[in-house]
């Protein structure tokens, strides 16, 4: 009988120290810049009640729930995105945080879903809403942030671009036209790029309306809705306009926004929204069946997707390598050469630990030069050698292959604390 092998779920993803280190990265590129934007961070529950997001969503989510039932009989899901859960907690507790709320939160989401490029079933979601403000200055400081996190990022505006839509526009074209079930008419133009010519037609044809007359509809900049004005004027006096694109052809989620809808796009078209978000009005009312009405306006970028982006951009990963390499996990390798002074270098070890340093060594006796390669090894800057003349030791940096003594009379914590901030160059004793 064959051992069970033991893999990870399809969609679900180990982190190795590598990958562990460029998730850090993501969040705190997220959470700096958001935090420059005078958000606060939040968190919510992993598991919420099934019938929040049933409410939520009605029929669009269910067959991607990771849904189940507990101990306890309750019909529980891993949370497929984060709003429906700030909804929860906003409408419960909104009068004892001023208005508006910024609010932004980091944490997993799941989704039973194919995988593919861009998608698991498990991944991390950056989220960002402003809550209790309904001028689209708040949807223009939202779009303000999704943009200054892709700069942040490493991206420059020949990498990506903000495409906005607005539902006002949309409602306005199909009461022109006495088109009430704005829902499926949406959904038309949502596949208007992907459906053949003759199924196209065929479907506006319900409408009394041809292809041609809903791109010329599409490509005139005249049906910007007032709030999309206001929103292009507020980037352009930040400097930022030139990112915002009017794109009436996203629609997707229309049903459920409000407001303006935006996505941001990799100017190559080499993959899918890389986020996106908008002007959410009535899910507060909803969830809490009326009991508080607060608009709201938020965006979401997934680290499955800009991950992607980010290796398929060469400044962008270069960024990225010269932070990873900026994080070592060892500043200092201690060597013990004299197994004597085992006591007074753990000792040292804990000092300069304490003192914030990255400390490692080998825990047992081992080899002088096995030790040494251990400290090339591990990315350390320096090597502090403690032999048989401590309390004199020798701090070799490794790089340029120099040493400088440590006099029993300095204290090492001091000395090392300094060359931390120097550049790796000959030391002069």
């Amino acid at each position: 009988m064959s051992k069970p092998n033991f893999n990870s779920l399809p969609g679900f993803r180990d982190f190795a120290p590598r990958d562990c280190a460029i998730r850090n990265y993501l969040f705190e590129t997220w959470r700096g810049v958001a935090q420059r934007y005078g958000f606060v961070e939040y968190e919510a529950p992993i598991v919420e009640s099934t019938e929040l997001y049933l409410k939520k969503t009605g029929d669009e989510l269910p067959t991607q729930l990771f849904r189940f039932e507990d101990q306890g009989g309750r019909d529980i899901t891993l949370r497929p995105e984060v709003t429906a859960s700030l909804a929860r907690m906003v409408g419960a507790n909104q009068r004892n945080y001023p208005k508006p709320m910024k609010w932004f939160e980091i944490g997993p989401c799941f989704r039973f879903e194919k995988p593919q490029k861009g998608r698991t079933r498990e991944f991390i979601q950056f989220n960002a809403d402003i809550i209790g403000e309904a001028d689209p200055a708040a949807d223009a400081e939202l779009i303000a942030l999704a943009i200054d996190t892709m700069l942040a990022l490493g991206f420059t505006k020949k990498d990506f671009v903000i495409r906005a839509s607005d539902r006002e526009s949309w409602l306005r074209f199909c009461s022109e036209r006495g088109i009430e079930d704005t829902t499926a008419f949406l959904q038309i133009i949502d596949k208007i790029e992907r459906d053949k010519p003759e199924v196209l037609a065929e479907k506006l044809a319900k409408y009394d309306l041809t292809e041609e007359q809903v791109r010329e509809f599409i490509n005139d900049p005249a049906n910007a809705s007032p709030a999309f004005q206001q929103i292009q004027a507020d980037l352009t006096a930040r400097g930022l306009g030139e990112y915002l694109q009017l794109d009436l052809t996203i629609v997707r989620g229309l049903a459920y926004y409000t407001g303006t809808v935006f996505e941001i796009f990799d100017t190559s078209k080499s993959m899918r929204a890389i986020a996106g978000g908008g002007r959410y009005d009535e899910l507060i009312k909803g969830l809490s069946d009326g009991a508080v009405d607060l608009p709201c306006t938020g965006f979401a970028m997934g680290d499955v997707v800009i991950r992607n982006f980010i290796e398929e951009t060469p400044h962008a990963l270069m960024q990225l390598e010269c932070w990873l390499q900026n994080q070592p996990a060892c500043e200092v390798y201690v060597v013990v050469a004299d197994e004597d002074q085992r006591p007074n270098a753990l000792k040292a070890i804990a000092d300069l630990r304490t003192a914030g340093i990255k400390v490692d060594f080998s825990m047992t006796p081992t080899k002088f030069n096995k030790q040494f390669k251990s400290a090339q090894s591990s990315g350390a800057r320096f090597a502090l050698i403690i032999g048989a003349e401590y309390p004199e030791m020798q701090l070799k940096i490794l790089e340029s292959r120099t040493e400088v003594t440590i006099s029993a009379e300095e204290s090492v914590v001091e000395v090392i604390q300094e060359r931390l901030t120097q550049p790796d160059g000959p030391l002069i004793a």
